[in-house]
């Protein structure tokens, strides 16, 4: 029988962490979505350039569901984890979590496929 963690941790290598910035709110009070997923974006472009040498860019980006609002002041941490190499691209999966009251807490995930690019923006094989 499988146990069920009462304090899940973060999942992959840190990559990037900011905070959430007033300007960056919606209506509400908020940080938009957009946003969030902008950091994951970079966080994951970061992680596919280190294992392509190179150039790399975004070709796909699974569903996502956002499990709680960021709010202002929130340090915003971005996790990725390599999920796949293939010839040419790469699949990343990035978590973002922030602390709410001094417990770490998941706010969405999602994965991310880049495809490795060269110099002139082909397509180029992963050594």
């Amino acid at each position: 029988m499988q146990e069920i963690d009462d304090a899940p941790l973060p999942d992959g290598d840190l990559t990037l962490q900011l905070l959430a910035r007033p300007r960056d709110t919606n209506n509400s009070g908020d940080i938009f979505g957009g946003w969030v997923m902008m950091q994951m974006d970079i966080a994951a472009e970061i992680c596919a350039a280190r294992r392509a040498g190179g150039r790399v860019a975004t070709v796909a980006v699974d569903a996502m569901s956002f499990l709680m609002p960021v709010k202002v002041g929130d340090v915003v941490s971005c996790y990725t984890n390599t999920l796949e190499v293939g010839r040419s691209s790469i699949r990343i999966e990035v978590e973002v979590w922030t602390n709410v009251a001094d417990a770490a807490v998941k706010v969405t995930e999602g994965e991310f496929v880049f495809v490795a690019i060269d110099e002139n923006g082909r397509t180029r094989p992963i050594n």
